[in-house]
């Protein structure tokens, strides 16, 4: 359905706030909203939390979920601001449209959902030129996608460098190690990675392409930006996805499958599971026998979690694909694998091909994208019954893997 003409404005506040909901994360709201009502939040919900989120101890439970609060609607805010400023000139809308296109964009881009209140979404002739718009969001959906904790760190060290800047001849202000985690600067340089990849791809690909309508240098840059950063699971589009070339088309599969990064308002098999498993790799091939990065060594647990969710995504997408190409032999077998690639990771990108899915293929794709918010790996140990820990190891062998 179209958003911007088949529902009133009371349906898109309705779906503007499900994506607040969704974005920050069905725990966070009911922990919060027990926390507000309840005066307190009880020991099992902290402990699900933790562990979920991966805190080291219950009691920064609720003081980061209280940050995570702040963040977003801080976040939200500034972008409802700025976009409300870059939009100033677009005809035939009153001040109270624009003020309700910038608070639903802002949110929609934080919480990477990709819905607009434009019937051709960004890729309107009045806004795809609007390169300051384009960057807006694109640093918006950024940010949503580098995950809580993350942007929460991130903030507390930049907060510290300040401080210390400010007073450097001050005791309380000494140097202190690790205030930025090895969660913050892996995710910081696989998103920084992943964002040049895809934008010197973008330009190489679709330089006399996509981007030939946009006639400056600069504008070609911001949009080849937005296009590397939105498969990111922002689901924005500034260019028409059905005539991209095929290089760009797998890129963009990539990227969308890789997606955002951990407890974030994204989706994807995340940027740290990507990371420990090129780590990986690089550490077989040099004969190490453990992954050490940033003076760290990192938890075989983490090594087994991370290639459980990048085989169970590839398992997930690949049925998607093969149910729906059996019910509907004459689609373009790569339009449906971006389409499956892009429901497991939440982007809501389309090779123009959503419309064209039957009852059935819009089924199997609504099951790809409730699993892959929620994750495989997290149905499986919700179904399976976890076995005691025994307090035995038998003898290793090693399999022969070529």
């Amino acid at each position: 359905m179209d958003t911007a003409t088949y529902f009133t404005t009371f349906g898109q506040v309705i779906i503007m706030g499900l994506i607040q909901i969704g974005g920050l994360g069905i725990l966070t709201f009911v922990t919060y909203f027990s926390y507000f009502f309840k005066g307190g939040v009880s020991y099992e919900t902290q402990a699900s939390i933790s562990e979920m989120s991966y805190m080291r101890g219950m009691g920064d439970v609720v003081s980061t979920l209280k940050s995570i609060l702040y963040v977003t609607f801080a976040v939200e805010a500034v972008a409802a601001a700025l976009i409300y400023v870059s939009i100033y000139d677009i005809p035939n809308m009153d001040w109270s449209e624009q003020l309700f296109f910038s608070v639903f964009h802002a949110i929609s881009a934080f919480c990477n959902a990709g819905f607009s209140t434009f019937s051709a979404g960004l890729y309107d002739d009045s806004l795809r030129f609007n390169y300051s718009l384009q960057l807006i969001l694109a640093m918006t959906f950024i940010f949503g996608g580098m995950g809580f904790t993350i942007v929460v760190n991130v903030l507390r060290y930049l907060r510290y460098r300040a401080q210390r800047l400010i007073n450097r001849h001050d005791q309380r202000y000494i140097y202190q190690p690790w205030l930025l985690n090895i969660n913050s600067r892996i995710t910081l340089i696989t998103t920084g990675a992943l964002l040049l990849v895809g934008l010197i791809g973008v330009m190489i690909f679709e330089y006399n392409n996509v981007l030939a309508d946009h006639t400056s240098f600069l504008g070609k840059l911001v949009t080849g930006f937005f296009t590397a950063a939105t498969p990111r699971t922002a689901g924005f589009n500034v260019i028409d996805m059905g005539e991209l070339t095929f290089p760009t088309v797998m890129l963009t599969i990539f990227l969308m499958w890789i997606g955002a990064s951990p407890n974030s308002t994204g989706g994807g098999i995340k940027t740290s599971t990507f990371a420990i498993a090129l780590l990986n790799t690089l550490s077989l091939a040099r004969g190490q026998t453990k992954i050490e990065v940033f003076k760290r060594e990192i938890a075989e647990v983490s090594v087994r979690r991370a290639f459980s969710i990048m085989w169970l995504s590839l398992l997930v997408i690949g049925t998607g694909v093969t149910l729906i190409s059996y019910d509907q032999p004459e689609l373009d077998l790569i339009k449906v694998v971006f389409e499956c690639f892009s429901a497991y990771s939440t982007v809501g990108l389309s090779l123009n091909l959503t419309a064209d899915l039957s009852d059935f293929s819009k089924i199997v794709v609504s099951v790809i994208m409730f699993v892959g918010r929620v994750s495989m790996l997290t149905i499986f140990i919700a179904l399976l019954k976890n076995m005691r820990q025994r307090n035995y190891r038998y003898p290793t062998e090693e399999i022969t893997i070529n």
